[in-house]
């Protein structure tokens, strides 16, 4: 049984900065994305750090995320600075061992004004 736990997430003003972690318990994942979900929205793709494809991030957070992976430790990692309000979502991280993928379990990040 593969698990990823996610971690890093909390409350922070905005302007501030977290940085998420999400470890795999085991396996390694071509497929390594951050998704959101903010309240009374669809969940949205944050950022793609996929095997063998340049990394891409949705427009509303490109240049104050970072996503990065360590394969040897099947872990990545959303550094998210320059917070706004507007990133309050509970962040998912999701990696796929096609035709497998597997979701953590949430950490919610909160920006206040």
């Amino acid at each position: 049984q593969v698990q990823l736990v996610e971690s890093g997430g909390g409350l922070v003003q905005a302007g501030g900065s977290l940085r998420l972690s999400c470890i795999a318990s085991r396996l390694s994942f071509s497929i390594m994305r951050w998704y959101r979900q903010a309240p009374g929205k669809e969940r949205e793709l944050v950022a793609d750090i996929s095997f063998g494809r340049n990394t891409n991030y949705a427009d509303s957070v490109k240049g104050r995320f970072t996503a990065s992976k360590d394969n040897a430790k099947n872990t990545m990692y959303l550094q998210m600075n320059s917070l706004k309000p507007e990133d309050t979502a509970i962040y998912y991280c999701n990696m796929c061992r096609l035709p497998n993928c597997y979701w953590g379990q949430g950490t919610q990040v909160t920006v206040s004004s």
